[in-house]
């Protein structure tokens, strides 16, 4: 690894806190040149969904990144990062042993969605996004185990 690089450990997104204007870790002038999924049998069903306000819009109101390693529609593994329903992207690891060892089916998905979203906290002008996150976060598993591989 490249001695400059940043792991998932040092936490790339930093909270706005008292400084919104700084998003990242990075010092001015630093860029991201690449960075290394890990390969898994998790890795060959993946989707990437991003809701947006309007087609136009780049940035996600809502987006949810799924990898699951099925067997007989039974989920071995899941990967699942959800972003733009906070300020910083997470990574949302009760959803995922929420499905562990489940059929994926739309119940589990919903239950999933659920896990992700329990901890959340909304102010009056974002509190839509709670509903929204499940929502994606519901589609893209069904999406993903439907792929054929």
């Amino acid at each position: 690894m490249n001695p400059g690089a940043i792991d998932v450990a040092n936490r790339l997104h930093r909270p706005p806190g008292a400084t919104p204007n700084i998003e990242t870790q990075l010092a001015s002038g630093e860029l991201i040149l690449g960075f290394a999924v890990p390969a898994g049998p998790w890795t060959k069903r993946s989707r990437y969904l991003k809701i947006r306000d309007r087609e136009s819009y780049e940035f996600a109101i809502a987006s949810a990144a799924v990898a699951l390693h099925l067997e007989n529609n039974i989920v071995r593994e899941a990967r699942i990062a959800l972003g733009g329903v906070a300020t910083t992207p997470w990574r949302a690891r009760e959803a995922e042993a929420a499905l562990k060892g489940k059929p994926l089916d739309e119940e589990a998905a919903a239950r999933a969605a659920e896990a992700a979203f329990s901890g959340a906290k909304t102010t009056e002008h974002n509190a839509y996004k709670i509903p929204l996150g499940k929502q994606t976060l519901v589609r893209a598993l069904l999406e993903s185990g439907r792929m054929e591989i």
